[in-house]
C-alpha cells in the first residue's frame, strides 16, 4: 500500500503463483476442493482510487492488457466495490485507476488480484482493519482466488480457496513467468480431469532452501490442471519445455489452470538470462523475470 500525492491511494495486485495444485474432491454444488501452495510475485496490476467530485467517479484501465478489459458493471473491481459499500461501509465519490500488466484469464490471479487490491483499498479509505472479518467473508463472494489474494502472502490454500493457512518458512524465489498468448478456459479445463479426488499436499518441508523447495515440489506434488490444460492448449508444453531448457532452471510448471508457465531458478540472474532468451526466441509471448519475497515474520 503506497499514498501518492493529493491523497491517491495505491496497491499492487500482485500475481498468484500455484507451485503445486491438488485437485482433491468435488462437492454437491460443483466447485472443486483444492490444495494449492501459493506464492505472490512482485509483479503485479496497480490499482490507484481517489476521492472525485459527485458524478465524475469512474474506472479507467491502461497497460499493456488494457484492451482485453471493460469497464462494465461485470469487471471484478467495480463488482468489489459495489459489494464493499454494500455489506461493509459507503464510500464517498471515488475515481479508479487500474493499470493491467498482467495477461488476462492467465492462471496467475489478474483479476481476482484487481478485486482483493480493490477491498484493501476500500477498507483504508474507510478506515476498516485490514484484519476486519468482514473482508475475507465478502472476498469469498466474489470469487474462489480473491481471498487469498486478498492475503497476498505465502500460503497453502484449501476447499475452494477459502480455508487459507500462512506458510510461515517460504524461502525467497527466482522467478520466471512465461504465457505464450493462449486462452484457456478454467471450465473446460476441469471437464478434461479424469479423477476428481486425488491426494492432497504432503507435509511441508521445513524451512527449505530454493533449492530444497524446487527438488520436494518436483518429487511430491503436481498441478492436476496441467495435463488437462495441455490437451486444450498444446502451446502450454512448448512453453514448459522452454523453461525447463534454461540454465539454472530447478523447475518448470503450470500455474492455476493456464496457461502461464513458471520457473523457479537457481538465481535473479538465471531468471533475467533465461527471460532474454526465450523473449527473444518468442517475441510474441508474455515473458517476465521477477521473484517472490520469502514469508514475513510470525505474526
Amino acid at each position: 500500500m503506497t499514498t501518492a500525492a493529493g491523497g491517491t491511494l495505491a496497491e499492487t495486485a500482485r500475481a498468484k503463483i500455484n507451485l503445486a495444485l491438488h485437485v482433491v474432491g468435488r462437492r454437491a454444488d460443483d466447485y472443486h476442493e483444492l490444495d494449492s501452495l501459493v506464492v505472490f510475485a512482485a509483479i503485479g496490476d496497480t490499482l490507484e482510487i481517489a476521492r472525485a467530485a459527485p458524478g465524475t467517479g469512474r474506472l479507467i484501465i491502461d497497460g499493456p492488457f488494457a484492451a482485453g478489459l471493460g469497464a462494465g458493471d461485470d469487471n471484478l473491481v467495480l463488482k468489489a466495490m459495489a459489494a464493499f459499500e454494500a455489506d461493509i461501509a459507503p464510500l464517498p465519490v471515488l475515481a479508479l485507476h487500474l493499470t493491467k500488466r498482467l495477461p488476462i484469464a492467465s492462471g496467475i490471479g489478474g483479476g481476482s488480484a484487481d478485486a482483493a487490491a480493490t477491498l484493501r483499498l476500500a477498507a483504508r479509505h474507510a478506515g476498516i482493519a485490514a484484519d476486519d472479518p468482514r473482508l475475507p467473508a465478502l472476498a469469498t463472494r466474489l470469487g474462489a482466488d480473491v481471498p487469498m489474494c486478498l492475503a497476498s502472502r505465502p500460503l497453502r490454500a484449501q476447499g475452494i480457496g477459502e480455508r487459507l493457512t500462512p506458510w510461515t518458512e517460504a524461502p525467497r524465489l527466482s522467478l520466471l513467468l512465461v504465457n505464450p498468448g493462449v486462452g484457456v478456459s478454467t471450465p473446460a479445463i476441469f471437464r478434461r480431469l479424469e479423477r476428481r479426488d486425488r491426494t492432497p499436499l504432503p507435509e511441508l518441508p521445513p524451512a527449505p532452501s530454493m533449492a530444497e523447495l524446487a527438488a520436494w515440489l518436483a518429487e511430491a506434488t503436481r498441478n492436476d490442471l496441467q495435463e488437462p490444460a495441455i490437451a486444450e492448449a498444446p502451446m502450454i508444453a512448448e512453453a514448459l519445455r522452454e523453461v525447463e531448457s534454461c540454465a539454472g532452471c530447478r523447475l518448470a510448471r503450470m500455474s492455476g489452470s493456464g496457461a502461464t508457465v513458471f520457473g523457479l531458478f537457481a538465481n535473479d540472474a538465471a531468471a533475467e538470462a533465461a527471460a532474454r532468451a526465450i523473449g527473444s526466441a518468442h517475441p510474441s509471448w508474455w515473458v517476465v523475470a521477477t521473484s517472490a519475497e520469502a514469508s514475513p515474520a510470525a505474526d
